[in-house]
């Protein structure tokens, strides 16, 4: 009688698996169907037009976007990804669809589409799983790598810490700045800039964060860990800024290097952290000496004693804090020592303070030192490009049909990028000189969503303000000291990429005290 019934079962089972074949078909089929309904019905309510789609070369090309792919790893790392980018996709159309391995995306320098992205349809789009599984390895679930709840629960962390009482305390920047004008010749002799900048922000960023310096630029207070630390900080977001540029087939690459340098920045970070808690402590026993400074770990401990969430928001701080500001630097001062008539109308700017460091106030009352940093920030914007991930069906409001001009309809699950770079060169926006390094548009320019140096919206960068302060004070303190510069480097500006840009050769110029 069991074997009848067993030999019935088996007998059944092709039945069962025709069974569950034709019911998962058939609701497949029915949620395709109603998707696409949905799907044109939206399309024909927005009057959306087909967007153009990027010739790719070759059947790979066609399907999975290698020839632009290939292309793309070459101009990174010859350093001119965004002119390579903004020559292809932009040179005769300002959205376009273009392939990517696994699927197609837009890209757009169209200022409403992008306000539409970060603004005005925020909840339409998200950061993309691309963003989280590229950092979150080693930044953690912080402020620039998650979304939704928890990303609002992250700003709520940081935001009382970029208020303008922290801003406008620019003795905390004096220090700093001395230690970087020892390391700064007075008679001429070469030095680079960019390195310097960089260790300039190192060490006041993780002052700011953990309540002490990884002081890289003291005198006989060198740290083999410190300097390890900027190093590997460097590589591994370098190496995140290939993996975006490439779909992350770059991940299948060996590199034993990031594995090891990841965990070294997670670890240096973890002890810094530890100390900065041991000593807080320490104070609230009465032992030690209390700190002056506003200290972001502190402020942190208030509200959360989750020790991986406190690092994962300092190492998420300290990518901003430390890359913004310098790269900013590093261009300004490139293009200044190729402008003499700029640094000299700058000199007469700032030779008005008699040599006395800056108020806060007075600061913001210095014309051209701010149209100088827009500028520097407007040709060369510190993240280049930017992506946001359709989380629905959505729409925006160019980029469809012959002209661009009808809505583009937005399937989800499609990645939407803006070239800010390209953007920022936009002619009909800047200018016919668009292309040149010119302080004097921003005395009649008026922006809006086409100038993105600190992005939009309500992700826009808590910390634009804390950037622009410290380079503006660096740069006023540094022609307080420099009478003259000189560039050591003629060679045609190139980009390094990591997940923000620098200068390719850094800034290597001769600067006379008198």
């Amino acid at each position: 009688m069991l074997k009848t019934e067993q030999r019935s079962l088996l007998a059944s089972w092709p039945l069962f698996l025709a069974a569950a074949v034709v019911f998962f078909l058939v609701r497949r089929l029915y949620r395709e169907a109603t998707i696409g309904a949905s799907r044109r019905r939206l399309i024909k309510e927005n009057g959306c037009r087909p967007v153009y789609k990027y010739p790719h070369k070759g059947v790979l090309g066609y399907f999975f976007g290698y020839d632009t792919i290939k292309e793309n790893y070459q101009a990174f790392k010859d350093g001119n990804f965004n002119e390579t980018v903004r020559h292809r996709n932009f040179k005769n159309h300002n959205t376009i669809e273009i392939r990517n391995f696994k699927r197609a995306f837009i890209t757009t320098i169209e200022p409403e589409n992008v306000k539409t992205v970060l603004s005005t349809k925020f909840g339409d789009f998200s950061l993309g799983k691309l963003r989280g599984e590229t950092m979150s390895p080693v930044f953690g679930n912080g402020i620039f790598t998650s979304d939704g709840e928890k990303w609002e629960h992250s700003r709520a962390l940081i935001r009382p810490s970029f208020t303008r009482q922290q801003v406008a305390d620019l003795s905390s920047y004096e220090h700093h700045v001395q230690h970087l004008l020892e390391h700064m010749p007075k008679d001429g002799s070469t030095v680079d800039l960019q390195e310097l900048f960089f260790r300039l922000t190192m060490d006041s960023a993780t002052e700011f964060l953990f309540g002490k310096s990884t002081n890289t630029l003291v005198k006989g207070q060198e740290n083999p860990a410190s300097e390890r630390f900027i190093d590997a900080f460097t590589y591994v977001t370098e190496r995140m800024a290939r993996d975006f540029r490439t779909a992350r087939l770059s991940r299948f690459l060996p590199d034993e290097k990031r594995k090891t340098d990841s965990e070294f920045v997670r670890e240096f970070a973890a002890d810094l952290i530890k100390d900065a808690i041991a000593s807080q402590r320490d104070l609230e026993r009465g032992i030690g000496e209390k700190k002056r400074s506003y200290t972001f770990l502190y402020e942190l401990l208030k509200v959360t004693n989750d020790f991986e969430t406190i690092r994962s928001e300092i190492l998420n701080v300290l990518l901003a804090g430390r890359d913004t500001t310098a790269s900013l630097l590093s261009h300004t001062f490139h293009e200044l020592a190729r402008r003499p008539e700029i640094w000299a109308k700058l000199q007469a700017e700032i030779d008005e303070l008699g040599g006395h460091p800056p108020d806060y106030e007075t600061m913001k009352g210095m014309k051209y030192v701010k149209w100088i940093l827009n500028e520097a920030l407007r040709l060369w914007p510190v993240v280049p490009n930017n992506t946001r991930v359709a989380v629905h069906d959505t729409v925006l409001p160019l980029g469809g049909g012959p002209d661009e001009k009808s809505p583009l309809f937005v399937p989800k699950g499609t990645p939407v990028s803006y070239s800010v770079w390209t953007m920022h060169r936009r002619k009909d926006f800047f200018g016919e000189d668009a292309d040149e390094f010119q302080p004097e548009r921003w005395e009649q320019l008026r922006t809006g969503w086409e100038y993105l140096p600190f992005n939009g919206g309500p992700r826009i960068c808590i910390g634009q303000n804390f950037a622009l302060t410290e380079a503006a004070y660096v740069t006023i303190r540094l022609l307080q000291n420099f009478r003259r510069i000189e560039p050591r480097d003629h060679a045609p500006w190139a980009e390094f990429m990591t997940l923000t840009m620098a200068v390719r050769n850094g800034v290597h110029v001769g600067l006379y005290s008198e």
